[in-house]
């Protein structure tokens, strides 16, 4: 007979566990633009090598609790140095780029538009619309100014500059020069108007608005004193509304009439002018008118009139037209003093209609 063995009944089996992957927490979590998360805690397999003693550890709830609170001071701080350090990145690009932006800006502009409100800015916008004008008459030559108001050559100037010329000669800045001829003439305001012959593509001057004037404004007076053709002056409106009284025609100042007297009129020494009942730079004669003028500081010489006076925008807002000499005896002394006078530039524009069918010519 043969024995047999109880067999006890097998357990079932159970195949071990494959180790878990090492936690690595060196991949961040990239949330969106400019946050970065670290993730924390996770498990951490038993070590290969024969375990060395250390100091007893936490409960494994506690370590996990204590790695996550280290994980998360961890990614708040790793946080707030991802925007402090795009903040500062931002501010530094901020900063540079600004002085690069002005930069470009002038980079490539020309003089004129660096130097807006400047004299310089002024007299280069200007001055190439600015003449002068030679006139011979029987009484001898005279040099004035003008100012060229239209491509094709039309020039406004003082009446007493070309007053009685047999033959008007004008130069430009650039030194090319033209034969002129009288459009209209208006000695009441001491206006005229003239038109060089063959003249093309001129650069003429923009006109102003004299009513919004204010006294202590700055401007600037380009003319040809003493036949120096382009001279700048700078200086402040000082009063507005002067009644100047000057001559109308060539008669009493210093033309042919005066001749005969032996006080030949030498035109280099100023126009005779009356202001507050008292003669400046000589007699003015008996036929002689009164307008509304423009006190300014900016020094005025004989041959200035009909020169320009001019805002720091570079628009015209008065004819040059009378000056006070200490002397008008002698070209040596004769000089301005800081009292000068211009013709508002709305009385011209106002006198333009007038002029271009004839005026009082």
């Amino acid at each position: 007979m043969t024995d047999f063995q109880e067999q006890q009944p097998q357990q079932p089996y159970y195949p071990p566990h494959p180790p878990r992957p090492p936690y690595d927490p060196a991949q961040p979590i990239t949330t969106e633009p400019g946050t970065t998360i670290w993730p924390s805690g996770g498990h951490v397999p038993p070590p290969v090598d024969p375990p060395v003693a250390v100091a007893a550890a936490p409960a494994p709830g506690s370590r996990r609790r204590a790695k996550r609170g280290v994980g998360l001071l961890a990614a708040v701080a790793i946080a707030a140095a991802a925007v402090g350090g795009g903040t500062a990145t931002l501010v530094q690009q901020l900063t540079a780029d600004a002085p690069a932006t002005a930069s470009s800006a002038v980079n490539g502009t020309n003089v004129s538009a660096s130097s807006v409100g400047t004299v310089a800015g002024v007299a280069q916008a200007v001055s190439p619309s600015i003449v002068e004008i030679s006139a011979t008459s029987n009484s001898g030559k005279s040099t004035g100014s003008g100012v060229i108001i239209t491509s094709d050559g039309e020039i406004i100037t003082n009446n007493h500059v070309i007053s009685g010329a047999s033959q008007i000669t004008v130069r430009l800045s650039d030194g090319k020069s033209y034969e002129a001829e009288v459009v209209g003439t208006d000695p009441d305001k001491d206006l005229a108007l003239i038109k060089l012959n063959g003249a093309s593509g001129l650069k003429a001057a923009t006109l102003g608005d004299s009513s919004k004037v204010k006294v202590g404004e700055e401007v600037v007076a380009i003319g040809s004193p003493e036949g120096l053709t382009g001279t700048v002056t700078s200086g402040i409106v000082s009063a507005l509304d002067r009644d100047v009284t000057v001559a109308k025609d060539d008669d009493g100042a210093g033309t042919g009439q005066d001749q005969q007297q032996g006080q030949q009129y030498d035109p280099r020494q100023g126009w005779p002018f009356e202001f507050g009942g008292q003669q400046f730079n000589g007699d003015t004669g008996t036929s002689k008118t009164t307008y509304k003028a423009i006190q300014t500081d900016a020094s005025l010489n004989p041959g200035n009139s009909g020169g320009a006076l001019i805002n720091m925008n570079g628009e015209i807002i008065g004819i040059n037209s009378a000056m006070y000499s200490p002397s008008s005896s002698s070209g040596s002394t004769a000089g301005s003093v800081g009292l000068g006078f211009a013709i508002p530039i709305d009385t011209v524009k106002a006198d333009l209609d007038s002029l271009r069918s004839g005026g009082d010519n």
